[in-house]
């Protein structure tokens, strides 16, 4: 099984004191099954960004002790700075990485809030994908006004916390949520003069019209003019586009880029996908990078995840009930969605395909969703399997503990068939994004994306024999009805694709 890794980046309101930072620091690192990553801090902003993963347990406890440890030691009645911030422990976002979904976050997000609340009473609100409102989905809204605007209208319906006092201590409110992994970025201009900094900040947010997925604000730091962003979807937005994107509008003012920065981590796949842009590596495949290669393969250290293509074929092959064939299943669709993923992703860029650019773009973020959720189940399949078994294990002395086992074993085994059916909805889904491929992608692929749809047909094939075989234990069938008359809509929605992919591989493939 895959162990769970979650990330945290909690942005603190101190930098000029690094004693600070350091009892902070050592307040995470208390916790055992937790590694802290990376440390950064900006005097001008008088900021902080600490970053760590670990266990999902093990993650939340030390974002407490943090958060905790902060509130003893920072003012915000005496805190000044560049960066917009309403706490001494500003925001704490949860980030999934491996065998984590945006659920397990979203879940962590809402109880460290309600402890945050109760135990320091430090008022909590709940932002991008933890939140309670539509409109605190974005933390701007949330953080208007800063400290001081909020302390005059907390006690306002519309600004109430989700946890917590309606009063400010002078820890101020934090901010905790979950998210995808965002890319805190800086560009420094070739100038002093901050009013181009602002200007290319709001051309190029995504709030005030510029790129999607761009948060930006424009500062003076250090004596140069700073545009200060957030990149929240790397994959939608590559970062190349923003610094082209910034580098065009500098030079209307007559500036240029002086350099740029990180604060805290980036994924590696954003600098790859940059790399490949700047040098119009137009052929390029992840397999090409050397550590990539030394350290996927079989034979390297840690290679064990039901992830890991070889290390799943030997799990399948063994004598072991599970993993079995709704992970089989899971694994043919995260394949199917992969070879959507690498059509779409070679298409792009290229001349004779540029009225396809923005929907094989939106392809390729939509397939790589789908593979990293096909591959989720690969184990969610194996782990509701053990699960089931479980259940039949439990005592059956009394009527009572009958009661309670058939009971148990009733809801183990509809969700051991929610499992498939979900993996047969992505299977669709991939197939649908194939024949787009087909269709519009680059032609030398085609047998690529009709590869990627077979894939995904074998995929629901398996998932709903999955489905079918669990539903048919039950007890009572009419609690897996509504199971089998999605899966019966889904398989003739894949019948009338088979028959548009045939027809699209004989008229634009020959065959």
């Amino acid at each position: 099984m895959t162990t769970q890794l979650i990330e945290c980046i909690p942005n603190f309101s101190e930098a000029r004191r690094p004693e600070v930072i350091d009892r902070i620091a050592a307040a995470i690192q208390s916790v055992s099954d937790v590694k802290l990553l990376d440390r950064s801090s900006d005097l001008d902003h008088n900021r902080t960004v600490l970053t760590f993963a670990g266990s999902p347990a093990g993650v939340e406890e030390a974002a407490f002790l943090a958060i905790q440890t902060a509130a003893e030691l920072i003012d915000l009645d005496t805190h000044t700075g560049e960066h917009p911030r309403i706490g001494a422990t500003d925001v704490v976002p949860f980030v999934p990485l491996q065998g984590a979904s945006m659920d397990d976050c979203i879940a962590i997000a809402k109880r460290l809030g309600e402890r945050v609340g109760n135990e320091l009473n430090i008022p909590v609100y709940l932002y991008e994908a933890a939140a309670t409102k539509p409109e605190r989905t974005n933390l701007e809204n949330i953080r208007r006004g800063q400290y001081e605007g909020l302390k005059a209208e907390i006690k306002k319906p519309e600004r109430q916390p989700d946890y917590g006092p309606s009063q400010l201590p002078k820890a101020g409110a934090t901010v905790i949520g979950a998210r995808a992994p965002l890319i805190a970025f800086n560009v420094y201009l070739t100038s002093d003069d901050v009013s181009i900094a602002k200007k290319i900040a709001k051309a190029v947010r995504q709030s005030s019209g510029g790129l999607r997925y761009v948060k930006g604000l424009g500062l003076l730091v250090e004596g140069r003019a700073q545009v200060s962003m957030n990149l929240t979807n790397f994959r939608e937005t590559p970062i190349a586009r923003v610094v082209e994107f910034i580098r065009r509008e500098a030079e209307r003012y007559g500036v240029n880029i002086h350099h740029s920065e990180l604060v805290g981590l980036i994924p590696q796949e954003a600098l790859v996908d940059a790399a490949v842009w700047y040098t119009q590596l137009d052929a390029f495949s992840p397999e090409q990078i050397l550590e990539s290669r030394l350290f996927s393969s079989p034979t390297a250290a840690g290679s064990d995840s039901a992830g890991s293509g070889s290390s799943f074929i030997e799990q399948l092959a063994a004598p072991t009930p599970a993993p079995g064939g709704g992970s089989a299943a899971a694994y043919s669709g995260a394949m199917g969605a992969a070879l959507v993923a690498m059509v779409a992703g070679v298409t792009l860029g290229k001349k004779k395909y540029a009225d396809v650019e923005a929907e094989m773009q939106a392809i390729r973020v939509v397939a790589e969703n789908l593979r990293m959720e096909l591959t989720q189940a690969v184990d969610d399949d194996a782990a509701s399997f053990e699960v089931l078994m479980a259940k039949f294990k439990l005592p059956k002395d009394t009527e009572e503990q009958k009661s309670a086992r058939e009971a148990a074993i009733t809801q183990a085994t509809l969700n051991a068939a929610h499992i498939p059916l979900h993996v047969a909805e992505g299977a669709v889904k991939v197939m649908e994004l194939a024949l787009k491929c087909a269709r519009h992608g680059l032609l030398s692929a085609i047998s690529d994306a009709a590869s990627g749809f077979a894939m995904a047909r074998a995929s629901l094939t398996a998932a709903a024999y999955n489905v079918r075989i669990n539903v048919n234990s039950l007890g009572d069938k009419s609690l897996g009805e509504r199971m089998l008359s999605e899966l019966a809509d889904l398989e003739s929605a894949a019948d009338k694709l088979e028959g548009e992919m045939q027809a699209v591989m004989k008229e634009r493939g020959g065959i």
